[in-house]
């Protein structure tokens, strides 16, 4: 596998090209998990707490900080299940087939901006700028044709499918 800083930087700016090499890897859901999901998702949630925790100016008691850091990093986690669950099991609906491990795929690498976003977490004036975790929805809307066969035409549609998904776990994010 690509290293992680690679993989990040080819996605953000040649998601084209890297979609294909993505799909000739054959990663294993642990190896995708262990290598990419669970360093990225902890950015958030890390950056998040030591912001709260230290930068800000209405500091927050630290164990409640950091009890809601660990939450927010495990429904990061879940979330990638849950989202490629919605990607596998819509995609006859738009002319693909179905295939669990792409679709994990295609949630992992397309969190990538979102966690990364993360990084304004730490100064509480800078939470606007977690709208360029946005870039991920395109991240997706390139990789669906590719990982999960879909027609081109049927992939904004599909995108705009798997978003409404992804509204889920958000929600529960932010109530955490």
């Amino acid at each position: 596998m690509k290293g992680l800083v690679a993989r990040v930087k080819a996605l953000l700016l040649t998601p084209r090209t890297e979609w294909p090499v993505i799909a000739r890897e054959r990663t294993t859901a642990a190896e995708l998990f262990i290598n990419y999901v669970a360093i990225l998702a902890a950015i958030p949630a890390v950056v998040h707490l030591i912001g709260q925790a230290f930068v800000s100016e209405a500091r927050v008691p630290f164990l409640r900080e950091l009890l809601s850091a660990v939450l927010s990093y495990l429904v990061s986690l879940a979330a990638v299940y849950v989202i490629a669950w919605a990607i596998d099991l819509l995609a006859p609906r738009f002319g693909g087939k179905r295939n669990f491990p792409y679709a994990l795929k295609l949630s992992a690498y397309a969190h990538t901006p979102f966690w990364l976003a993360g990084i304004f977490l730490l100064v509480p004036g800078l939470n606007f700028l977690l709208v360029l975790g946005l870039y991920g929805f395109y991240l997706l809307w390139l990789g669906l044709p590719l990982l999960m066969e879909v027609p081109d035409a049927d992939a904004p549609r599909y995108t705009a499918w798997v978003a409404l998904c992804a509204l889920v776990p958000v929600v529960l994010l932010g109530i955490v």
